[in-house]
């Protein structure tokens, strides 16, 4: 198991309007919509994806958009703020660029040494970009923003916790080592991992618990490289004493989930077999995908669902 997580996979919000959330992703941030789909449990609701441009495993963002969800409630058991990698020198350009486009929360910040820019997602969701040298991570070069400064994918996640001594032990397990401390933040580094290897855990104990809601964090996945390394991810985790789902297949990756002992949900997904499995590469995102089990509800989801971006 030790070697087999690479880094961030996926990481999986909630949000309360499609369209915004869309134009949000795709007309601020830059990223590709890699993929348009339906929640799998509740076929009702869009699954969308942005990513680079191939989607690939660690610069993935995604989101399920309930039209009538209550707010989230910041507090203790959930990802907090995720955090992107720029180039070196990118911040300027993003700072202006994100208060341009009426972008708020944008503050400077540093931590670990490094230049970084918070700002708030469409339903106050917790984002940063890091300045991080060498990520060779090809960004998506389709929306307009200079190729210089472009999101390459996740540098990290932040999880806040009542007690971090659980998640921690986890993530060691998961061959995350702690690199540094910072005052009540800890970083675990997965050391060769795939770019987005950085979990930072925040240990407040005496903040409220978190109420997902629009701008929360459903979950975080982590990346394996396929199944016979998921598979022996999940019966290590097994052995361990967590409780953990078979084996699900989400037609762009297989994924096993469990709950972490801070209370973030956890999934483990596979890099394959990836969002072009059923779409050409230079029309990903286009067109909406549905998997078998729900294909014969196309006529009435495509009547139902709220029309996004072309």
């Amino acid at each position: 198991m030790r070697d087999a997580i690479e880094g961030i996979h996926h990481v999986t919000s909630m949000a309360q309007d499609a369209a915004r959330t869309d134009k949000f992703f795709t007309g601020v941030l830059g990223l590709r919509r890699v993929k348009k789909t339906v929640n799998f449990d509740a076929p009702d609701v869009d699954h969308l994806y942005y990513a680079n441009g191939t989607g690939q495993p660690g610069t993935v963002m995604t989101y399920f958009p309930f039209p009538n969800i209550v707010p989230g409630r910041r507090g203790a058991g959930e990802v907090g703020t995720t955090v992107f990698s720029v180039p070196e020198g990118s911040l300027d350009f993003w700072e202006n660029h994100l208060t341009t486009n009426r972008v708020s929360g944008v503050s400077r910040g540093e931590a670990f040494g490094q230049r970084r820019l918070y700002f708030d997602g469409i339903d106050g969701d917790g984002f940063a970009l890091v300045e991080t040298a060498d990520d060779a991570r090809e960004p998506w070069k389709g929306a307009g923003i200079p190729t210089e400064h472009a999101i390459r994918g996740f540098h990290s996640a932040m999880m806040v916790l009542g007690d971090t001594g659980g998640t921690r032990d986890l993530l060691a397990l998961m061959d995350f080592a702690e690199a540094e401390r910072e005052g009540d933040v800890q970083r675990m580094v997965r050391r060769a991992g795939n770019g987005a290897d950085t979990i930072d855990l925040v240990t407040a104990p005496n903040a409220p618990p978190a109420r997902q809601g629009a701008g929360s964090v459903h979950h975080i996945a982590f990346a394996v490289a396929d199944a016979p390394a998921q598979l022996a991810v999940r019966e290590a985790l097994v052995r361990e004493g967590f409780a953990i789902t078979p084996v699900i297949d989400r037609d762009y990756f297989l994924s096993v989930y469990f709950r972490a002992p801070g209370g973030v949900l956890f999934e483990i997904a596979t890099n394959d077999p990836g969002f072009a499995r059923d779409e050409d590469p230079d029309h990903l995102g286009e067109a909406l995908k549905l998997p078998e089990q729900h294909a014969h509800l196309r006529a009435q989801l495509e009547e139902r669902l709220p029309p996004i971006g072309g």
